[in-house]
């Protein structure tokens, strides 16, 4: 098993509760509220985690090109919370929303990395993503 796999699948875990809670939250919150929210608990916690890394004297190096692609990052991240909000506000179920959602932002990343990255794919990894596709025409058609 690679090193970095349950790194991975305890990430994919987190974002199953992010999705599963925003899609509960919806039904209570207007997607602004919710999404303000979201991201005042999410700054909080990397706040502190950044706090915790100063005191403990880690170097904290930092470049302006970084700067500008996390606020790229934070950009997509912020309206893609925003926008989940609003799809499960329309009454999608989460086991609809969250795996278009999920897939769907696989296929994009996938696609912006051979083509801005012009990272190889293998047949079996492009395979896996006919597969998304397939999936998530699969799952928008059922609903």
């Amino acid at each position: 098993m690679p090193n970095w796999l349950p790194l991975a699948l305890l990430t994919a875990l987190c974002l199953a509760l992010y999705n599963f809670f925003i899609k509960l939250a919806a039904e209570h919150l207007p997607p602004a509220v919710g999404a303000v929210v979201l991201q005042l608990v999410a700054a909080a916690l990397g706040g502190a985690w950044l706090l915790r890394l100063k005191l403990q004297g880690q170097p904290l190096p930092v470049s302006g090109k970084g700067l500008g692609l996390a606020v790229l990052a934070g950009l997509g991240v912020g309206l893609a919370e925003i926008l989940t909000f609003v799809v499960f506000r329309r009454g999608v179920p989460a086991s609809v929303g969250t795996p278009v959602i999920v897939g769907g932002s696989v296929l994009f990343t996938a696609v912006l990395g051979l083509v801005v990255l012009r990272e190889g794919l293998s047949w079996p990894q492009a395979g896996g993503l006919v597969l998304v596709v397939v999936g998530i025409a699969l799952l928008a058609r059922g609903h």
